[in-house]
Order: structure tokens, then C-alpha cells, then sequence
């Protein structure tokens, strides 16, 4: 057995969606309280195995359709690099072992959500990816569930607002990923899906989405709990380094990227910083100022 195959098949590199998880714990100033932070620990393992998992099925169920793809292909189950009975066996592995970690959270609550993620990914992988709009909901609920196993592992509350600032950047993701696979349809294009939406009201929907980040954010930065409950009133100057952000990221999806979250991040350096300044002037004003 070649270990990685299995590594690239698990798709590591997406593990980045997961730290979602700890989106409650630090935005509360709890990262150094370990009794919050470590059912954080376990939910964020639980999610990456769990994640990897649904990938493994994805490519198990569309083995045939991706070999005929001029990059899926390349995928190890696609390949015959990995078969798909060894596929199978170690899929109910990384099941069991999600389901193991999430129970040391010692709570029945972050278990729930990760079986609600799996459920909601395995009807995606069997045919409801192939319906238009719900194929990009099911995919931002994964972003919502993760927030959410987030707190309740935690036991965090979360603003409202927060949660509509998730929802909405997970559409604006979604959609512009879609966008770009539209963008570069093809003839032999294996995906019915993307042939169901335009490129007119994908680009469209993913800037309405994405000026909804803009409100939502800014009505969570001056809410009155907010500042009550992180004892600072200076989250209001992140609004304009957050829109800098996603306009950063507009412009790269409308370049030669194929949409894809993960690989548009990693590959652009201007972006990564931007994006790192954030999170070190939200720590800064959460844990110092």
C-alpha cells in the first residue's frame, strides 16, 4: 500500500475549510482556556476525518465518470492507483475513526453535527449534486455545521450575525467556484450540473453574496454584544481589510483559477498576507488591546 495515495486521495490540503471549527473558541478569547479548547482539538480532528472520508465516497461513486475527465483522472481511485475495494475498507476506517475522536468531546451535541455532515455529503455524493442551487447549499451548510459542532463542542455562543457572514461567504465561494467550472465547460464536461446554471447569474449571485459579507460583517464589528462580549469597539476598522480581502480574492477567481477555495488562497501570496494580517489584528485586539 502506498501511503501517499492515500494521502492525496484524502485531500489534506482542504483540511484549512476545518479550522472553522475553532472560529467560536478564539473569537471568544477562550484559546488559551483548555477546557474549551480541546473539545475544539477533538471536533476539528473529527471534521478532517470525517471530511476525508466523503471525498473517498465521492470518487468511489463517480470512479467511471472521473476517468473519462481530463484532470479528475488523475485522482487515485480514478487512476487504479487506489482500488476501490481498498477505497471501501479504508473509508469505514476513517468513519470509525471520526466517530471515535468526536466522542471525546464528551458530548452527544458536536456527535450529532458530525453525523448531520455526513449525512448531508453522502446525499450529495448519490444525486443531489446534481441539482442546481442545492448543489452549492449543501456545500455551504458544510461551512455552517462546522461553526456550529464548533460551539456547541465549546459550549460558545455565536452572533447571529457571525453566522450570517458564514453563510454568505460560503455562498460567495460556492458560487464562484461554479462560476469558473462554467467559465471552462468543455464538450465532454462529466458534470450535468454546471450545464443547468449560466455564467450571467453565477457571476452576478456571487457579487450579491458577496456584498452581504460586507453588511453582515460590519452589523456583527458594532453590535452592542459584540463589543460587550470582546471588550473592544476597534473590530469596526477590520471592515475595510476584509472587504480588501475578498475584493483581493474577486480578482483572482476572475483570473486563470479554476474557483477552487483552497488552491486560490495557497496560490496567491498577496492574499495569504492579507489574509494573515487579519487573523494577527483580530488576535491582537481579542487578546491584548
Amino acid at each position: 500500500m502506498k501511503i501517499r495515495y492515500y494521502l492525496k486521495e484524502m485531500r489534506i490540503h482542504h483540511y484549512i475549510k476545518n479550522l472553522l471549527v475553532f472560529a467560536p473558541v478564539v473569537c471568544s478569547g477562550n484559546v488559551l482556556n483548555p477546557a474549551k479548547l480541546l473539545p475544539s482539538v477533538f471536533a476539528f480532528i473529527s471534521f478532517c476525518l470525517m471530511s476525508s472520508a466523503v471525498y473517498f465516497i465521492n470518487d468511489i461513486k463517480d470512479v467511471e465518470k472521473d476517468r473519462l475527465h481530463p484532470t479528475k483522472c488523475r485522482r487515485p481511485i480514478a487512476s487504479g492507483e487506489i482500488s476501490v475495494k481498498s477505497a471501501v475498507v479504508f473509508t469505514a476506517v476513517l468513519i470509525l475513526a471520526a466517530v471515535g475522536v468526536i466522542l471525546l468531546c464528551r458530548s452527544i451535541y458536536p456527535a450529532i453535527f458530525i453525523a448531520v455532515y455526513f449525512s448531508v455529503n453522502l446525499a450529495y455524493s448519490f444525486g443531489l449534486k446534481n441539482v442546481p442551487l442545492l448543489d452549492v447549499a449543501i456545500l455551504v451548510s458544510g461551512f455552517l455545521i462546522r461553526a456550529l459542532c464548533g460551539s456547541v463542542a465549546a459550549d460558545i455562543y455565536i452572533s447571529n450575525w457571525l453566522y450570517l457572514v458564514i453563510i454568505s461567504g460560503a455562498f460567495y465561494l460556492g458560487f464562484g467556484k461554479r462560476r469558473n467550472e462554467y467559465r471552462d465547460l468543455r464538450d465532454d464536461e462529466t458534470r450535468d450540473v454546471i450545464k443547468k446554471y449560466s455564467f450571467d447569474f453565477l457571476d452576478k449571485i456571487m457579487y450579491v453574496c458577496m456584498a452581504l459579507i460586507f453588511v453582515f460583517y460590519a452589523l456583527w464589528a458594532v453590535d452592542e454584544r459584540t463589543i460587550s462580549a470582546y471588550h473592544s469597539s476597534g473590530l469596526i476598522w477590520t471592515v475595510p481589510l476584509v472587504m480588501l480581502i475578498f475584493m483581493k480574492y474577486s480578482m483572482a477567481v476572475e483570473s486563470d483559477s479554476d474557483g477552487d477555495p483552497v488552491e486560490v488562497l495557497v496560490h496567491d501570496k498577496v492574499l495569504l498576507g492579507l489574509c494573515t494580517l487579519y487573523g494577527a489584528i483580530m488576535l491582537l485586539l481579542l487578546y491584548v488591546f
